[in-house]
Protein backbone atom coordinates (compact mmCIF):
# COMPACT_ATOMS: atom_id res chain seq x y z
CA UNK A 1 0.00 0.00 0.00
CA UNK A 2 2.94 2.32 0.87
CA UNK A 3 4.83 1.51 -2.33
CA UNK A 4 1.31 2.41 -4.64
CA UNK A 5 0.62 5.39 -2.72
CA UNK A 6 4.18 6.36 -3.52
CA UNK A 7 4.18 5.57 -6.58
CA UNK A 8 1.14 7.61 -7.90
CA UNK A 9 2.23 10.73 -6.22
CA UNK A 10 5.21 10.55 -7.97
CA UNK A 11 3.31 9.66 -11.28
CA UNK A 12 1.20 12.66 -10.75
CA UNK A 13 3.37 15.45 -10.07
CA UNK A 14 5.50 13.87 -12.53
CA UNK A 15 2.69 14.41 -15.25
CA UNK A 16 1.36 17.87 -13.99
CA UNK A 17 4.45 19.23 -14.55
CA UNK A 18 5.07 17.50 -17.92
CA UNK A 19 1.77 18.78 -19.04
CA UNK A 20 2.64 22.34 -17.75
CA UNK A 21 6.07 22.33 -19.37
CA UNK A 22 4.02 21.47 -22.86
CA UNK A 23 1.37 23.67 -22.51
CA UNK A 24 2.09 26.78 -20.78
CA UNK A 25 2.83 29.06 -23.80
CA UNK A 26 6.00 31.06 -23.96
CA UNK A 27 6.12 34.78 -23.12
CA UNK A 28 6.60 37.38 -25.63
CA UNK A 29 8.09 41.07 -24.97
CA UNK A 30 5.32 43.52 -23.89
CA UNK A 31 4.19 46.11 -26.59
CA UNK A 32 5.96 48.80 -24.68
CA UNK A 33 9.82 47.10 -26.58
CA UNK A 34 7.96 46.93 -30.29
CA UNK A 35 8.97 49.95 -32.45
CA UNK A 36 5.63 52.06 -33.54
CA UNK A 37 5.19 52.35 -36.81
CA UNK A 38 6.93 55.70 -37.29
CA UNK A 39 9.51 54.04 -35.65
CA UNK A 40 9.91 51.02 -38.07
CA UNK A 41 8.82 53.19 -41.27
CA UNK A 42 12.46 55.61 -40.04
CA UNK A 43 14.24 52.34 -39.71
CA UNK A 44 13.60 50.98 -42.72
CA UNK A 45 13.82 54.66 -44.68
CA UNK A 46 16.68 55.77 -43.35
CA UNK A 47 20.55 54.13 -44.47
CA UNK A 48 22.32 51.90 -42.06
CA UNK A 49 24.58 53.97 -39.42
CA UNK A 50 23.71 57.27 -37.36
CA UNK A 51 20.62 57.55 -37.97
CA UNK A 52 19.07 53.78 -37.53
CA UNK A 53 21.15 54.37 -34.22
CA UNK A 54 19.26 57.24 -33.14
CA UNK A 55 15.63 55.18 -34.10
CA UNK A 56 16.40 52.63 -31.55
CA UNK A 57 18.34 54.65 -28.85
CA UNK A 58 14.90 56.58 -28.64
CA UNK A 59 12.82 53.55 -28.79
CA UNK A 60 14.57 52.16 -25.82
CA UNK A 61 15.87 55.12 -23.63
CA UNK A 62 13.17 54.54 -20.82
CA UNK A 63 13.09 50.86 -21.19
CA UNK A 64 14.72 48.39 -18.42
CA UNK A 65 17.59 47.01 -21.06
CA UNK A 66 20.90 46.43 -19.45
CA UNK A 67 22.90 44.19 -22.37
CA UNK A 68 24.19 44.89 -25.57
CA UNK A 69 25.28 43.04 -28.99
CA UNK A 70 28.77 42.31 -29.60
CA UNK A 71 29.38 45.55 -31.39
CA UNK A 72 28.24 47.49 -28.67
CA UNK A 73 24.11 48.35 -29.98
CA UNK A 74 21.11 47.94 -28.48
CA UNK A 75 19.53 44.18 -29.54
CA UNK A 76 17.01 44.38 -32.37
CA UNK A 77 15.12 41.87 -33.66
CA UNK A 78 14.28 42.53 -37.26
CA UNK A 79 11.86 39.70 -37.51
CA UNK A 80 9.45 40.47 -34.31
CA UNK A 81 10.43 44.39 -35.29
CA UNK A 82 11.30 44.43 -31.31
CA UNK A 83 13.99 45.96 -29.16
CA UNK A 84 14.94 42.82 -27.22
CA UNK A 85 14.65 42.97 -23.71
CA UNK A 86 17.39 41.12 -21.45
CA UNK A 87 17.70 37.54 -21.96
CA UNK A 88 15.10 37.33 -24.50
CA UNK A 89 16.33 35.80 -28.26
CA UNK A 90 14.29 34.71 -31.22
CA UNK A 91 13.54 31.23 -31.58
CA UNK A 92 13.96 30.06 -35.26
CA UNK A 93 11.44 27.11 -34.24
CA UNK A 94 8.89 29.07 -33.03
CA UNK A 95 9.73 32.18 -35.01
CA UNK A 96 9.11 34.60 -32.65
CA UNK A 97 11.01 35.92 -29.39
CA UNK A 98 11.15 34.37 -26.17
CA UNK A 99 11.60 36.20 -22.83
CA UNK A 100 14.73 35.03 -20.91
CA UNK A 101 14.65 31.63 -23.31
CA UNK A 102 17.00 28.74 -22.17
CA UNK A 103 16.55 26.44 -25.03
CA UNK A 104 13.61 25.06 -27.21
CA UNK A 105 13.18 21.47 -26.34
CA UNK A 106 12.12 18.96 -29.03
CA UNK A 107 10.79 16.38 -26.24
CA UNK A 108 7.95 18.68 -25.19
CA UNK A 109 8.00 20.07 -28.88
CA UNK A 110 8.09 24.12 -27.23
CA UNK A 111 10.27 26.77 -25.95
CA UNK A 112 11.69 26.41 -22.46
CA UNK A 113 11.81 30.14 -21.13
CA UNK A 114 10.46 32.84 -18.71
CA UNK A 115 6.81 31.49 -18.27
CA UNK A 116 7.70 27.16 -18.06
CA UNK A 117 11.42 27.26 -17.06
CA UNK A 118 9.88 26.48 -13.27
CA UNK A 119 7.99 23.83 -14.69
CA UNK A 120 10.61 22.30 -16.45
CA UNK A 121 13.14 21.78 -13.77
CA UNK A 122 10.23 20.43 -11.68
CA UNK A 123 9.51 17.75 -14.61
CA UNK A 124 13.29 16.94 -14.78
CA UNK A 125 13.06 16.66 -10.68
CA UNK A 126 10.22 14.42 -10.47
CA UNK A 127 10.95 12.39 -13.71
CA UNK A 128 14.39 11.36 -11.49
CA UNK A 129 12.21 10.51 -8.41
CA UNK A 130 9.98 8.06 -10.60
CA UNK A 131 12.30 6.67 -12.58
CA UNK A 132 14.61 6.38 -9.65
CA UNK A 133 11.46 4.67 -7.15
CA UNK A 134 10.51 1.87 -9.71
CA UNK A 135 14.29 1.61 -9.97
CA UNK A 136 14.58 0.73 -6.27
CA UNK A 137 11.48 -1.11 -5.95
CA UNK A 138 11.98 -3.11 -8.92
CA UNK A 139 15.83 -4.49 -7.74
CA UNK A 140 14.59 -7.06 -5.82
CA UNK A 141 13.05 -8.98 -8.23
CA UNK A 142 16.14 -8.11 -10.69
CA UNK A 143 18.15 -9.66 -8.46
CA UNK A 144 15.84 -12.92 -8.07
CA UNK A 145 16.08 -12.88 -12.38
CA UNK A 146 19.71 -13.58 -12.48
CA UNK A 147 19.41 -15.76 -9.41
CA UNK A 148 16.82 -18.16 -10.91
CA UNK A 149 14.40 -17.15 -8.01
CA UNK A 150 11.21 -16.01 -9.89
CA UNK A 151 8.72 -18.40 -11.84
CA UNK A 152 9.48 -19.26 -15.36
CA UNK A 153 7.11 -17.45 -16.90
CA UNK A 154 7.22 -14.24 -19.66
CA UNK A 155 6.96 -11.61 -16.76
CA UNK A 156 10.27 -11.82 -15.93
CA UNK A 157 11.63 -10.38 -19.18
CA UNK A 158 9.76 -7.30 -18.81
CA UNK A 159 10.45 -7.19 -15.05
CA UNK A 160 14.53 -6.76 -16.73
CA UNK A 161 13.33 -4.63 -19.23
CA UNK A 162 11.74 -2.65 -16.57
CA UNK A 163 14.80 -1.83 -14.75
CA UNK A 164 17.02 -1.15 -17.42
CA UNK A 165 14.48 1.24 -18.89
CA UNK A 166 14.46 3.01 -15.20
CA UNK A 167 17.90 2.86 -14.89
CA UNK A 168 19.45 4.11 -17.73
CA UNK A 169 16.69 7.16 -17.73
CA UNK A 170 18.07 8.08 -14.50
CA UNK A 171 21.55 8.39 -15.55
CA UNK A 172 20.28 10.86 -18.06
CA UNK A 173 17.99 12.85 -16.24
CA UNK A 174 20.21 12.86 -13.05
CA UNK A 175 23.28 14.73 -15.36
CA UNK A 176 20.67 17.22 -17.00
CA UNK A 177 19.07 17.96 -13.81
CA UNK A 178 21.93 18.28 -11.87
CA UNK A 179 23.04 20.77 -14.64
CA UNK A 180 19.94 23.17 -14.23
CA UNK A 181 20.65 23.50 -10.81
CA UNK A 182 23.31 24.56 -11.70
CA UNK A 183 22.53 27.27 -14.42
CA UNK A 184 19.85 28.20 -11.58
CA UNK A 185 22.47 28.73 -8.69
CA UNK A 186 23.80 30.93 -11.05
CA UNK A 187 21.22 32.54 -12.58
CA UNK A 188 21.91 31.59 -15.77
CA UNK A 189 20.30 29.99 -18.97
CA UNK A 190 21.94 28.15 -21.41
CA UNK A 191 22.61 30.65 -23.88
CA UNK A 192 23.81 32.59 -21.54
CA UNK A 193 26.36 29.56 -20.53
CA UNK A 194 27.66 29.52 -24.70
CA UNK A 195 27.60 33.27 -25.03
CA UNK A 196 27.34 35.32 -21.73
CA UNK A 197 25.66 38.42 -21.43
CA UNK A 198 27.14 41.88 -23.16
CA UNK A 199 27.11 45.16 -21.13
CA UNK A 200 27.96 48.32 -21.59
CA UNK A 201 31.14 47.99 -20.01
CA UNK A 202 32.10 44.79 -20.82
CA UNK A 203 31.15 41.10 -21.28
CA UNK A 204 29.89 39.84 -17.91
CA UNK A 205 29.14 35.74 -17.44
CA UNK A 206 27.98 36.74 -13.68
CA UNK A 207 26.17 39.53 -14.57
CA UNK A 208 22.70 38.41 -13.23
CA UNK A 209 23.63 36.66 -10.51
CA UNK A 210 22.79 37.83 -7.32
CA UNK A 211 23.37 35.29 -4.35
CA UNK A 212 22.17 31.67 -4.29
CA UNK A 213 19.01 32.54 -2.27
CA UNK A 214 17.70 34.96 -4.21
CA UNK A 215 18.81 33.34 -8.21
CA UNK A 216 16.93 30.83 -6.43
CA UNK A 217 13.89 33.00 -5.46
CA UNK A 218 13.71 34.32 -9.09
CA UNK A 219 12.66 30.51 -10.69
CA UNK A 220 10.76 29.79 -7.88
CA UNK A 221 9.19 32.51 -5.74
CA UNK A 222 9.37 33.91 -2.49
CA UNK A 223 6.42 31.81 -1.28
CA UNK A 224 7.62 28.39 -0.30
CA UNK A 225 4.60 26.04 -0.59
CA UNK A 226 4.59 26.62 -4.02
CA UNK A 227 8.20 25.80 -4.76
CA UNK A 228 7.34 21.91 -5.14
CA UNK A 229 4.51 22.54 -7.27
CA UNK A 230 4.03 22.96 -10.88
CA UNK A 231 2.05 26.38 -10.62
CA UNK A 232 3.47 29.76 -11.43
CA UNK A 233 5.48 31.20 -9.01
CA UNK A 234 8.60 33.16 -10.50
CA UNK A 235 9.57 36.53 -9.79
CA UNK A 236 8.91 39.08 -12.32
CA UNK A 237 7.84 39.66 -15.61
CA UNK A 238 10.31 38.31 -18.04
CA UNK A 239 11.20 41.93 -19.66
CA UNK A 240 13.62 43.04 -16.50
CA UNK A 241 16.06 41.61 -14.08
CA UNK A 242 18.28 42.81 -11.52
CA UNK A 243 21.68 43.07 -12.56
CA UNK A 244 25.29 43.03 -10.48
CA UNK A 245 27.26 45.05 -12.85
CA UNK A 246 30.84 44.03 -11.90
CA UNK A 247 32.99 47.65 -13.01
CA UNK A 248 30.92 50.57 -12.83
CA UNK A 249 30.12 51.86 -16.73
CA UNK A 250 32.40 54.67 -17.36
CA UNK A 251 29.59 56.39 -19.34
CA UNK A 252 27.84 56.26 -15.91
CA UNK A 253 30.87 57.07 -13.86
CA UNK A 254 29.76 60.84 -13.50
CA UNK A 255 27.01 60.82 -10.81
CA UNK A 256 25.46 63.12 -8.14
CA UNK A 257 26.93 63.27 -4.39
CA UNK A 258 30.64 62.71 -5.46
CA UNK A 259 30.05 58.99 -6.14
CA UNK A 260 32.34 59.14 -9.51
CA UNK A 261 35.14 58.83 -6.58
CA UNK A 262 34.31 54.93 -6.46
CA UNK A 263 36.54 52.37 -7.21
CA UNK A 264 35.84 50.53 -10.35
CA UNK A 265 37.21 47.06 -8.88
CA UNK A 266 33.86 47.62 -6.40
CA UNK A 267 31.18 45.40 -7.22
CA UNK A 268 27.91 47.73 -7.17
CA UNK A 269 23.89 46.41 -8.07
CA UNK A 270 23.88 49.47 -10.49
CA UNK A 271 20.47 49.31 -12.28
CA UNK A 272 20.78 51.88 -15.29
CA UNK A 273 17.02 51.65 -16.12
CA UNK A 274 13.81 50.74 -13.79
CA UNK A 275 13.08 47.61 -12.68
CA UNK A 276 9.18 46.47 -12.24
CA UNK A 277 8.49 46.08 -8.50
CA UNK A 278 8.58 42.45 -8.35
CA UNK A 279 12.08 42.08 -9.68
CA UNK A 280 13.35 45.48 -7.62
CA UNK A 281 12.66 44.31 -4.26
CA UNK A 282 15.72 41.94 -4.67
CA UNK A 283 18.23 44.58 -4.32
CA UNK A 284 16.36 46.40 -1.04
CA UNK A 285 18.52 43.82 1.37
CA UNK A 286 22.09 43.78 -0.19
CA UNK A 287 24.58 46.02 1.57
CA UNK A 288 26.38 47.52 -1.74
CA UNK A 289 22.86 49.12 -2.23
CA UNK A 290 23.27 52.41 -0.39
CA UNK A 291 21.28 54.90 -0.06
CA UNK A 292 23.07 57.83 -1.50
CA UNK A 293 23.40 55.43 -4.68
CA UNK A 294 19.49 54.61 -4.94
CA UNK A 295 19.41 58.43 -4.95
CA UNK A 296 21.72 58.88 -7.39
CA UNK A 297 20.15 55.98 -9.61
CA UNK A 298 16.70 57.78 -9.27
CA UNK A 299 17.83 61.26 -11.18
CA UNK A 300 19.02 58.71 -13.91
CA UNK A 301 16.04 57.06 -15.31
CA UNK A 302 14.92 57.46 -18.82
CA UNK A 303 19.04 58.21 -19.36
CA UNK A 304 19.26 56.93 -23.13
CA UNK A 305 21.29 53.88 -24.07
CA UNK A 306 24.50 54.88 -26.29
CA UNK A 307 24.45 52.37 -29.37
CA UNK A 308 27.61 52.30 -31.49
CA UNK A 309 26.09 50.62 -34.29
CA UNK A 310 22.82 48.35 -35.33
CA UNK A 311 22.98 44.86 -35.04
CA UNK A 312 19.91 42.43 -35.99
CA UNK A 313 20.37 39.24 -33.99
CA UNK A 314 18.23 36.43 -34.89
Amino acid sequence: VVCLVAYHIFFMLFVWSYWKTIFTLPMNPSKEFHLSYSDKESLEREPRGESQQEVLRRAAKDLPIYTRTMSGAIRYCDRCHLVKPDRCHHCSVCDKCILKMDHHCPWVNNCVGFSNYKFFLLFLAYSLLYCLFIAATDLQYFIKFWTNGLPDTQAKFHIMFLFFAAAMFSVSLSSLFGYHCWLVSKNKSTLEVFRAPIFRHRTDKNGFSLGFSKNLRQVFGDEKKYWLLPVFSSLGDGCSFPTCLVNQDPEQASTPGGLNSTSKNENHLFPAKPLRDSQSHLLTDTPSWSEAAAKAEKGKVGMSNPALTMENET
